[in-house]
């Protein structure tokens, strides 16, 4: 089919959730893809924070063949070597004992809830379930996920939501301290508030809200399923502000691209969630999980961290030398980085497809800049070029 059939057939067939471009990507490689009439594009969008290694990565192509010819799935009613390596080399480099495997973040976040309640019930009280969350939060679009995500445009035409869920200030102790009562069960907070707009947790509040959980018997729950796995420029976001989340949530770039959820606890939390409280069909499947191995391990690597670092700190201070009256803002940390406008930015981000630079939206005023973690200064200033001449036009 051609890019107009395919455009014609897709609104006939798809439910109408997504606002497209209007050409049809066919292929990838590292930091370009292209499209059916082969125009190329620098991608600094990786699917949402998903390409970490950039497109069709050479390793990973190779094990996923491997594995395709060995098993791809087997269900969770069996052992499964790959998954079980996969968890063994998260709690080797993170904070967990315990691992969850699942299938997205929203995914990952349903579960997160169900076992910090399922936690509180027991260790608590059964009337302990409040979790407190935080206004400008997103945290997924099932129920549970979108109960917790602090933005009631994203609830209109869905309510009643999920109860139990309440909204503190992001930044403000004072406020989430309100909040706290003999019925909260946990806090969840993205160290970096990633669909809003780029926000970077200050290091104060991310100490202050694991004293708060510490003090009243409450659990400290990560979602780093946009700003985790190296994005920051540190394995885990939570590195930075030197404490420690209760549970952790991770997805996007886990699996370069594949289909993986995962939730990550300690031991004391994980000993109240009993066989048949909780689980997932495809979760951590051996095809998945083999992929995924390569692409923590290939991220945690020390000289690939300070590669992010030092690129993320490349794209800031190229985006600081921008002359442009538009520009009110410029925040975030590694390769997350967010351009804050002074108007919508949706007809800029057309003019940068326009010109061969795919980038992506956040809040109502962001354009969000998410490269491949293997991203390179010359392609950093490609897209500064592009950028450039697309905030004139």
């Amino acid at each position: 089919m051609n890019t107009g059939k395919c455009i014609q057939l897709e609104k006939k067939v798809i439910l109408n959730t997504y606002s497209r471009p209007d050409f049809v990507l066919t292929h990838g490689k590292g930091v370009y893809v292209y499209d059916k009439e082969n125009k190329k594009y620098l991608d600094f969008c990786a699917g949402i924070a998903v390409n970490a290694l950039g497109h069709c990565e050479k390793t990973s192509v190779k094990i996923l063949k491997k594995q395709a010819e060995k098993l791809w799935h087997c269900s969770n009613l069996y052992y499964s070597e790959p998954q079980i390596r996969v968890a063994e080399l998260l709690t080797r480099i993170t904070f967990a004992d315990k691992v969850f495997f699942c299938n997205s973040g929203a995914e990952a976040i349903e579960g997160a809830l169900k076992i910090a309640r399922k936690w509180a019930h027991a260790v608590k009280d059964k009337n302990a379930h409040q979790i407190i969350s935080f206004h400008q939060a997103f945290h997924g679009r099932t129920f549970g996920a979108l109960s917790a995500t602090g933005q009631p445009k994203f609830w209109e035409g869905f309510e009643p939501l999920v109860p139990g869920f309440v909204y503190a200030t992001f930044n403000d102790l004072e406020s989430v301290k309100k909040h706290i009562t003999p019925h909260t069960c946990a806090i969840i907070a993205e160290p970096v508030q990633g669909e809003s707009g780029i926000f970077p947790a200050q290091k104060a509040f991310l100490q202050g809200l694991r004293n708060l959980c510490d003090e009243n018997n409450c659990l400290l729950i990560f979602d780093e399923i946009q700003c985790g796995l190296g994005r920051t420029g540190s394995f885990c976001a939570y590195e930075h502000s030197g404490i420690e989340p209760d549970i952790m949530t991770m997805a996007k770039p886990i699996a370069g691209g594949l289909p993986m959820g995962t939730i990550l606890m300690k031991d004391h939390i994980a000993e109240h969630t009993k066989v048949g409280n909780h689980g997932s069909t495809f979760g951590g499947g051996p095809l998945v999980s083999r992929v995924a191995e390569h692409v923590i391990k290939t991220i945690a690597d020390g000289d690939f961290l300070t590669h992010v670092k030092k690129t993320g700190q490349y794209l800031k201070d190229q985006l600081s030398q921008i002359k442009s009256d538009k520009i009110t803002a410029i925040r975030g940390k590694g390769l997350i980085v967010g351009v804050e406008l002074d108007q919508d930015p949706q007809k800029i981000i057309q003019t940068c497809v326009s010109n061969g630079l795919l980038l992506c939206k956040a809040g109502n005023n962001t354009i969000r800049f998410l490269p491949p973690l293997t991203v390179k200064k010359k392609h950093i200033d490609k897209a500064m070029g592009i950028f450039q001449r697309s905030l004139k036009g």
